[in-house]
């Protein structure tokens, strides 16, 4: 494998699974100002039920958009292991530790 190759695999290696953790933790925030915002219209005396509800709308599309870009994430990994077996011979049985545990092949989470 040449040098440049291996730069590469290193920088995949790191920037991939921090790519997946972001993500994770962009729909963690999101989740939890959903959270913030439902309880406070729950609990905000005399505030109608319909008041909010497009805002809620919002952040429930917001979320959904998370959903989708953290699956197109996992896609980009399993396309980029497959690329490393095709073109630099890694036999890659499983990523990182760092990446975290996947129980299933990354193809069925799709």
């Amino acid at each position: 494998m040449s040098k440049e190759t291996s730069f590469a695999a290193a920088r995949l290696e790191r920037d991939v699974p921090a790519a997946e953790g972001r993500v994770d933790d962009a729909l963690i925030a999101v989740s939890s100002l959903m959270t913030s915002v439902v309880t406070a219209r729950r609990d905000t005396i005399g505030v109608p039920a319909t008041s909010g509800h497009a805002t809620i709308r919002r952040l429930a599309k917001a979320q959904m958009a998370l959903v989708d870009v953290s699956g197109d994430i996992l896609r980009v990994h399993g396309d980029l292991v497959q690329i490393g077996r095709e073109t630099a011979g890694y036999d890659l049985h499983e990523c990182p530790a760092i990446a975290g545990a996947v129980s299933e092949p990354l193809p069925a989470a799709a």
